[in-house]
């Protein structure tokens, strides 16, 4: 992996192939670290592109994403990339950030503005010092280090965002001030995701967008999530999960067969790879390989 690490994971994944890549969060104890590890362990014979570790609200997760981060350039073989957000810092408290990640060698980072800790439906405002747009943060970035950036992209739009158009602007120009790459946040319909791409496309901007999966092992959960940032599960998938309420495993079985099928669908239209939103657990994610019959 260490040619692979020598590119950035704009370069991987325009390099031709597809590009896999998992997303953790920090735990909250050592229960927690423990199980992250054990996923972790569980994934990099995958040989992921990359691997995310997100960021707090506000902040919150500061210490332990960059010690995680850090961790995983130090004792494993795969690419981390840690994410930043505008929201709770002044802009030289993320220059200190930035310097900290580049100091444990993470050369990698994903720019959001983040959501108000009311959440991503609540109106926004700047930290006073700091940044108010994710194009910011993606130009302070480039500018503080030799640092490879990614940034969000919405299927459904962002909840805030006036309309579809708009929000394919506002990605357009993340893409304009130096974001290398995309990743999606879950959605559950492959024309969203290919919706948003020609929109950019249309746009004259060749940024490679990655749809981010969520494999459905909880049917209200992943309802309450999708509402709050925008992503609807459509009725047929409800259907389908529904129709094995009371039977964990038959419906967790299910779920992981939607993702695939999802998966699939996405791969044979020309997205670049999947990103994979673990739950830092290994078996959902494992499981859908095996049904798209990758080889580990």
């Amino acid at each position: 992996m260490d040619d692979e690490r020598a590119q950035s994971i704009g370069e991987l994944i325009r390099g031709g192939g597809r590009s896999f890549s998992f997303e953790f969060f920090p735990p909250k104890d050592e229960a927690g670290e423990e199980q992250l590890w054990r996923a972790i362990s569980a994934l990099e014979p995958a040989r992921p592109t990359f691997v995310s570790v997100t960021y707090g609200a506000g902040g919150s997760t500061r210490d332990s994403t960059v010690r995680l981060t850090g961790r995983i350039v130090r004792e494993t073989s795969m690419t981390p990339m840690a994410h930043l957000t505008c929201v709770g810092h002044t802009r030289a408290e993320l220059e200190a950030i930035l310097d900290t990640y580049r100091e444990a060698g993470v050369r990698h980072v994903m720019a959001l503005r983040g959501d108000p800790s009311e959440g991503p439906r609540a109106p926004w405002t700047a930290t006073p010092g700091g940044l108010n747009y994710a194009t910011e943060l993606v130009e302070l970035v480039k500018e503080r280090g030799d640092f490879t950036v990614g940034v969000a992209a919405f299927p459904e739009g962002h909840p805030s965002a006036e309309s579809l158009d708009h929000d394919a602007d506002v990605l357009v120009a993340k893409a304009r001030a130096g974001a290398e790459f995309a990743v999606t946040q879950m959605f559950f319909r492959a024309s969203d995701y290919f919706g948003l791409v020609k929109r950019v496309r249309d746009r004259g901007v060749e940024i490679p967008i990655l749809p981010g999966i969520m494999p459905i092992l909880n049917l209200s959960a992943i309802r309450r999530q999708g509402e709050l940032i925008g992503a609807d599960v459509p009725h047929d998938v409800v259907a389908r999960i529904a129709a094995h309420d009371g039977d964990a495993a038959a419906l967790r079985a299910e779920g992981i067969a939607v993702a695939a099928e999802l998966c699939e669908e996405l791969l044979e239209g020309g997205a670049p790879g999947l990103h994979f939103y673990t739950l830092n657990r290994s078996r959902a994610t494992l499981e859908i390989f095996e049904a798209l019959q990758i080889r580990m």
